[in-house]
């Protein structure tokens, strides 16, 4: 009986979320060709201003990397309208904040403003986009910027380099295979004419996704943005032809050294398909049952029980062209690196063989559900949303209905997914070792 009311209370919970959390929106093109997206939601007087660009670092010259990140920090510069220093001034004076982010698929700057200053954010934005200043004196400013953030958050952070060995063996065509910060010494060999062709090609009308959420009148919305956006001319229309990978079919044996650690690291990668596909959602369910909280099946054998490591991991790093599938984890005590492939090999295998059970099902399920009600309970995580589900899945709706692949997902295809991706034959073996003073 009590596990009937538990059954009952979780249909009840799933129904709940399926009604109330559904994201209103409108959409549709300027004539130039940039996508607009709209929310309203008058619950609160705030409003985001926001846009991606569908342009990141797997878009550089091989001998150009961390351009695209470069910009994120280059186009804070300033605008004909607004002068060098000023844009953070203006934002925080009128009550609002700001950041950006760039990956390898896409850049995303927004700023969160009191709903009175909707124009402002349009206009800045439309700054960026139209007016933004790149000379010599920004460039050469903002390398010294980018440089210092290299320093902090990769060169001296220990374990900050294992994605990046994980991705320089598993890609030999594909640009994933670098890093979205790049190399230093590409952005210093990079001549102001490369930023400015740079700039025309990708920051363009275009190639650029508009949403704006938040506490608006959607009429009022239209036309400011059309005032402010409509007349930006068109770019040229971008084409992509980035080069497939072939099928890894033998295991690849890598050895990477990190200066910051003194516990060595153990790592296993595999290739899997584009975030868009149903297999990659099953691989996020799959990583969510390993290592997903303290009671996941790789924390409690390898961790509580053995003791044999002190964290160990399951990540699906979904892309837009590609995924790759990581599991890691960090020795304790005598214990080798080959002893925790071993045990991490062993849970891989029982989802191959053996359904999960149905209440480990159910504790998934509700980890999704939890997800999705969070990543849509602000009016900040429902812009990003759109502009994600748009830019990088072509469907802004799956902010509505991403949840619904996750609900029909079985337990049949759980193994599935994991017999055919997570296979010896098919991955990455990397050795993360202390660096040899």
């Amino acid at each position: 009986m009590k596990k009937r009311i538990v059954t009952l209370f979780t249909v009840f919970l799933v129904a709940i979320s399926s009604t109330a959390q559904k994201v209103e929106f409108e959409e549709y093109k300027l004539d130039n060709g940039m996508h607009v997206i709209l929310h309203q939601d008058n619950s609160a007087p705030v409003v985001v201003t926001s846009v991606m660009y569908h342009v990141g670092a797997k878009d550089e010259q091989p001998d150009r990397t961390g351009m695209a990140h470069f910009f994120e920090h280059l186009l804070f510069e300033g605008t004909k309208n607004i002068k060098k220093g000023e844009w953070f001034k203006i934002v925080s004076s009128n009550g609002g904040r700001n950041n950006a982010t760039t990956d390898d698929d896409r850049t995303y700057y927004y700023e969160i403003f009191p709903s009175n200053k909707i124009e402002l954010g349009l206009w800045m934005e439309s700054e960026r986009l139209l007016h933004p200043i790149i000379g010599q004196e920004g460039v050469n400013t903002q390398n010294e910027v980018v440089k210092e953030e290299k320093r902090l958050r990769v060169d001296n952070q220990p374990y900050s380099r294992f994605l990046e060995n994980v991705k320089l063996n598993m890609f030999k065509r594909h640009p994933y295979k670098g890093t979205t910060i790049g190399k230093m010494e590409h952005l210093d060999a990079a001549t102001l004419e490369e930023f400015l062709a740079f700039n025309k090609k990708y920051y363009v009308p275009n190639n650029a996704t508009l949403v704006v959420a938040g506490d608006i009148n959607m009429n009022e919305a239209k036309k400011m943005i059309d005032s402010y956006f409509g007349s930006i001319p068109k770019g040229e229309e971008i084409k992509r032809d980035f080069p497939k990978e072939d099928p890894i079919t033998e295991p690849i044996k890598a050895t990477a050294y990190d200066p910051n650690i003194q516990i060595p690291a153990i790592i296993t990668a595999y290739r899997t398909p584009s975030m868009k596909t149903r297999d990659s959602r099953v691989l996020d369910m799959i990583s969510s049952y390993l290592s997903t909280g303290r009671s996941s099946v790789l924390y409690k054998k390898i961790v509580d029980d053995k003791k044999m490591a002190l964290q160990v991991g399951a990540i699906n790093l979904s892309q837009e062209d590609y995924g790759t599938y990581v599991l890691y984890g960090l020795p304790q005590g005598e214990n080798k690196l080959e002893d925790l492939i071993k045990e991490i090999d062993e849970e891989v295998v029982k989802i191959q063989t053996d359904l999960i059970s149905e209440k480990d099902y159910e504790k998934l399920q509700n980890q999704f559900e939890n997800n999705f009600v969070s990543s849509n309970s602000s009016v900040e995580g429902i812009a990003s949303s759109l502009a994600t589900y748009h830019v990088l899945f072509g469907d802004a709706n799956l902010i509505n209905t991403e949840i619904d692949i996750y609900r029909s997902i079985t337990r049949e295809e759980m193994r599935e997914v994991a017999k055919k991706y997570l296979n010896p034959n098919q991955r990455l073996i990397l050795e993360y070792l202390p660096e040899k003073k």
